[in-house]
């Protein structure tokens, strides 16, 4: 058989997939009979330039051996070059350490890092310290519904990390070939099927939730240990070498390899980590507020008059602006599309935002952060590397007491941020507990409120719209990415203590689900290649 990739096949509102196999053969000029096979490679939708939203396909077909193509005869369609499947990060086995590998945080690189290692018979101790999936959901219902907050089991600590209580986006700008493993082991997993096609992937919190749950089973037949309510709370170090962590402050438990993979949110972890002398920097980040609109709106902005049309989800943006002015760059970041804005912290006093969908998005209300870029220069002051975290700890304190000290949201109408008057009444949000009427530019930095004052308006001209009076600005997002960064070597490992593999976004290399994913397995193919070197 002869095998080809065909792009730019589309399909108009109206039609199904069930026609993509005759616009194939038109496209060929040859007869449907001489497709063996077509396979949906990737999905996409154009909904440009005031015209009927399409489905645009890239294509995986197989064509009879005799088959008498000759050339694509519709000019928006092409040939493309096959890619090659990728193959499990390789598989042969090694011989275990005679100490265990323990891997701190059990997030999207955590996991896979545990998973690259088990498959080469490695098994690991995954060390969390909040809890499994089923107790942590209900004690983040309790801190949204009650403001009743476990310092330990919230929305950033507990299995699956931060994402589990997002859009559980899968996007990522990472070229990495192993990106399509990572979304088939979430699809064994339980994860919806089109993650492995849609351009713009998601799992959604709900579907989320029961990956987390199959993904530790698999885990734990591989023969890693999980260990939930079990904060790493000490290093021990010996001569630039780890040998061992302590574990609720009592436990030692003895090891020559860590995984670190302990999310951007552990803040007392990282001031252990510089305790303890391993390297780590400030690095720059993005800080800004959510914007929250009616999904309906948002649908006409990117979809026009087909807005309405059942076959199209609910739509999505991304939008950005250079600042030249001021000399930053505004973007909008995790948006979620039929979701809500809920409320996150790990501390007691503060107050940060985060968005969050179901798998289906059905809800009425679409959000997105709106952020600016933050240097280490607008934050490092005295020069000390934790500075970052300093900072964003201040403007989320503003945010919590501005919001009247019980977990409600400091909140302005978009117009009323914009013309610099505090809003006497605010209209339906999706936050819990709340929110309450606020000045925004009080609780944000000067050059962040400036930035987002012209930000919003540049991005008004791309779509029209976005400022409205029924749209409404939530303070404050701070957990764009993180402030610090654990430093490595070109080997994975830490650059002046042996034996332990920063990775993950907590080690400021990644941001997201995939990329922390993949940065998971390159830890675990690093610490792999030095178990294999010969003594």
């Amino acid at each position: 058989m002869k095998n080809f990739h065909l792009g730019g096949v589309k399909l108009s509102l109206g039609e199904t997939e069930d026609q993509l196999a005759g616009k194939v053969s038109s496209a060929l000029d040859i007869n449907p009979d001489e497709i063996k096979s077509l396979e949906i490679v990737r999905k996409s939708i154009d909904a440009r330039r005031n015209r009927p939203p399409q489905f645009v396909y890239v294509l995986r077909i197989a064509l009879s051996q005799d088959s008498k193509h000759s050339h694509v005869h519709d000019k928006n369609i092409h040939l493309l070059e096959i890619e090659s499947k990728t193959p499990f990060p390789n598989v042969s086995t090694i011989t275990p350490p005679h100490l265990p590998v323990v891997i701190i945080g059990s997030g999207p690189a955590g996991l896979f890092a545990a998973y690259i290692l088990a498959a080469r018979g490695v098994p690991s101790i995954i060390v969390e310290r909040g809890k499994a999936v089923g107790r942590r959901i209900i004690d983040v219902e309790n801190f949204w519904h009650k403001g009743i907050l476990d310092l330990q089991s919230n929305v950033y600590f507990g299995e699956g990390g931060a994402g589990t209580f997002s859009d559980g986006k899968l996007t990522h700008r990472s070229q990495n070939p192993y990106s399509s493993w990572v979304k088939k082991i979430m699809i064994e997993m339980g994860a919806p099927p089109e993650i492995a096609t849609d351009t713009k992937p998601h799992i959604g919190t709900d579907k989320l939730r029961e990956v987390l749950i199959h993904l530790r089973r698999k885990l734990t037949a591989m023969g890693c240990r999980f260990e939930f309510n079990a904060q790493v709370t000490d290093f021990v170090i010996n001569h630039k070498t780890i040998t061992g962590v302590v574990v609720n402050e009592k436990e030692k438990v003895k090891t020559r390899n860590v995984i670190l993979a302990i999310g951007q949110n552990a803040d007392d972890t990282y001031r252990k980590l510089h305790e303890c002398g391993i390297k780590v920097q400030a690095k720059p980040f993005a800080m800004g507020l959510r914007i929250e609109h009616r999904q309906e709106l948002i649908n006409a902005m990117q979809y026009g008059k087909w807005y309405d049309h059942p076959q199209l989800p609910p739509a999505e943006y991304f939008v950005k602006a250079a600042l030249k002015d001021v000399d930053r760059s505004i973007y909008t970041f995790c948006m979620c599309p039929g979701g809500a804005v809920i409320a996150c912290t790990s501390s007691p006093g503060s107050l940060i935002t985060n968005g969050m969908s179901h798998y289906r998005r059905s809800g009425k209300f679409a959000n997105s952060a709106v952020v600016v870029n933050v240097r280490v220069d607008d934050f490092c002051v005295s020069g000390h590397p934790l500075d970052g975290l300093t900072f964003r700890q201040l403007w989320e304190q503003k945010a919590f007491l501005a919001g009247g000290g019980h977990y409600r949201a400091p909140a302005q109408k978009t117009t009323d941020f914009m013309l610099g008057r505090k809003s006497s009444l605010l209209g339906e949000t999706s936050f819990l507990p709340g929110t309450e009427t606020v000045a925004l530019n009080e609780v944000i930095p000067d050059f962040v409120a400036r930035s987002l004052l012209q930000g919003l308006r540049e991005f008004n001209k791309k779509m029209f719209g976005f400022i409205t009076e029924e749209s409404h600005l939530i303070g404050v997002e701070t957990r764009t990415s993180s402030p610090v960064r654990i430093c490595r070597e070109n080997d994975g490992q830490s650059s002046n203590v042996r034996g332990i593999y920063p990775c993950g976004e907590g080690a400021g290399y990644a941001g997201g689900i995939i990329s922390s994913a993949l940065d998971g397995i390159k830890a675990a193919q690093h610490l792999i290649e030095h178990l294999a070197r010969p003594v």
